[in-house]
């Protein structure tokens, strides 16, 4: 009890004591929409904050060149009408202006968008907040800008989980299941445990997390809400337990279960802890995740005699796994694209290393999208064109990610190893 309890008030610790994630973009497309962003008016102070984050939002993406502020042109307008050649002459295809609206209980975003090369407004729009929510409005209007320009939906107002570890002086590990935005800052401690946590998978509506810890021992599969901390015990076994994943309808988990002295996938009816069993192997099966409709589960298994992935049809009585890896001797972890038109996950290449690879379902071939020794735990942005995941550099884990059109960042924590990130569903 008295073990709990102190579980329970570690979520009050600020995190300022903690090791903070902080971004490091690497890598750029190499052929961005070129932006030019005006500070925005109304406030200076907010201003400059609102312009830092949306730069690193739309940058990190690969997909966008923001002008620098000393390049910045005064802003002209005649007649009601912008004066769309000094920018083209910058080679800008795009511009963006805003005002700041603040008044005690509101801080509103007035933005709007102008084609250059069209020579025409292409959005104008509001975004409403409160005064202590700038990240988050800064967010909001990323996602505006960068859907108006790509006609993708953006991810910066998305928010990610992760597990980060931190030995102290004699090398005992404290375990933190931690929340933070998109591009790593606002960290908050959902909850700390001297013993492992592992596998944190959020619901669709990203109010809850799901995530297996060891805390009185044994393997139990915990669901707690974000917003209140409030958590219940939904699966305990005297048994191993891993890899928790929710359904895209939020009724069901699927996971691995050590019940019969094997790991096999079985899914839990939230509503009444029903389990099913789903496979039944001499091999190890594990690693399960679900398609975004809900009606196939992919998930590793060892049967092939090495790690390859495997697919299920739920809509299909008594459904037989599908492999559906072929090249090469290790290939796990999966994950559906959004719109299932093909996979991510982990491939060891020749050279033994393990890399984050993608399969299109009309391709015979894979693709190698990372480069680091020891790549792990890929998880997919909701819009499709980005993935993060583990790596280890200099002997640290570290958490590191990658746009389809070929950006790179780092986010690296100050303090400790961070692994097995979780991108949230978008959340409005």
């Amino acid at each position: 009890m008295k073990k709990n309890l102190a579980l329970v008030l570690l979520l009050l610790v600020p995190t300022s004591i903690y090791g903070e994630l902080f971004l490091e973009i690497t890598k750029g497309s190499e052929d961005p929409y070129k932006v030019a962003m005006i500070p925005f008016e109304g406030n200076t102070r907010v201003s400059k904050q609102l312009n830092n984050i949306m730069r690193n939002d739309l940058i990190r993406t690969g997909e966008f060149s923001i002008l620098d502020e000393e390049f910045l042109l005064p802003l002209k307008i005649i007649d009601d009408e912008l004066i769309f050649s000094d920018w083209k002459l910058l080679g800008m295809d795009y511009l963006v202006t805003g005002t700041i609206v603040n008044s005690k209980n509101s801080l509103d975003i007035n933005y709007e968008i102008y084609d250059i090369h069209k020579k025409r407004k292409v959005r104008s729009s509001k975004v409403f907040g409160i005064p202590n929510q700038i990240r988050q409005l800064a967010h909001y209007t990323s996602d505006g800008i960068y859907e108006s320009i790509t006609g993708i939906k953006g991810i910066a107002a998305t928010r990610l989980l992760y597990v980060n570890e931190i030995k102290d002086s004699q090398l005992i590990s404290t375990y933190k299941l931690m929340l933070a935005d998109s591009d790593g800052a606002n960290e908050k401690i959902l909850l700390s445990s001297p013993e492992p946590i592992i596998s944190p998978s959020w619901s669709p509506d990203g109010k809850k997390v799901a995530y297996v810890s060891f805390e009185t021992g044994m393997a139990k599969v915990f669901i707690q809400e974000i917003a209140s901390g409030k958590r219940e015990t939904v699966l305990s076994k005297d048994t191993q337990i891993s890899s928790p994943s929710w359904s895209p309808d939020g009724k069901y988990l699927s996971l691995t279960l050590y019940q019969d002295g094997n790991a096999e996938i079985y899914i839990l009816r939230l509503r009444d802890r029903t389990l099913t069993r789903m496979t039944n192997q001499f091999a190890i099966d594990t690693e399960s995740s679900w398609s975004p409709k809900g009606n196939k589960i992919l998930f590793t298994s060892g049967r092939s005699g090495s790690p390859q992935i495997y697919e299920l049809d739920l809509r299909k009585l008594n459904p037989k796994a599908k492999r559906i890896s072929f090249e090469g001797t290790y290939n796990a972890k999966a994950s559906y694209l959004p719109k299932e038109e093909g996979i991510i996950f982990v491939h060891r290449s020749s050279d033994g290393l393990f890399h984050i690879a993608l399969k299109y379902k009309k391709e015979n071939f894979i693709r190698i999208l990372t480069e680091a020794k020891m790549d792990e735990s890929p998880s997919v942005a909701p819009n499709g064109n980005m993935v993060i995941y583990g790596i280890r550099e200099e002997d640290l884990s570290m958490l590191a990610g990658f746009s389809l059109s070929g950006a790179k960042f780092k986010l690296p924590a100050s303090n400790g190893e961070v692994r097995e990130p979780a991108w949230s569903n978008f959340l409005r």
